[in-house]
């Protein structure tokens, strides 16, 4: 780490989102779609490794990427998923944050949980800018 100081502030960030009581594999399933989104091999890997250690299933696993048609997730971790790809695709509408994803995921999470939520989704595009600018790729560190 060049910067010190930044990883300490990541660590931060990364302890504030541990705090709104979203469940792990649910930002697990959040972490991996803004870093299948982002093209982010390293946070492919890691992030799939790190949630089948915890008990994710393959067929979910497999099916982030086409969440809406796939069968295997809840109804909480589908507007999850769809906040995750509007706050990952800003530039992508002129309205990113339509009220209707932002209101179907207000009725699954609270405020702490929403924030969380957005911290996690923030906390990996940082993660995946910084990965896919230098180069970093998967496999190379381990």
């Amino acid at each position: 780490m060049i910067l010190p100081d930044a990883w300490q502030g990541i660590q931060a960030l990364l302890a504030a989102t541990e705090k709104g009581a979203v469940p792990e594999a649910t930002l697990g399933l959040v972490h991996l779609r803004v870093s299948q989104i982002n093209g982010c091999s390293v946070c492919v890997d890691a992030g799939t490794c790190h949630v089948k250690q915890a008990g994710e299933t393959d067929e979910r696993l497999c099916a982030v990427a086409a969440w809406r048609e796939a069968p295997y997730f809840s109804e909480a971790e589908r507007a999850a998923l769809a906040l995750t790809e509007a706050v990952t695709r800003l530039s992508d509408q002129a309205d990113p944050v339509p009220n209707a994803i932002w209101e179907e995921a207000a009725r699954h999470y609270d405020e702490p949980a929403l924030a969380a939520l957005i911290l996690a989704i923030a906390t990996t595009n940082l993660f995946n800018r910084l990965n896919v600018t230098t180069r970093q790729v998967a496999g190379a560190w381990g």
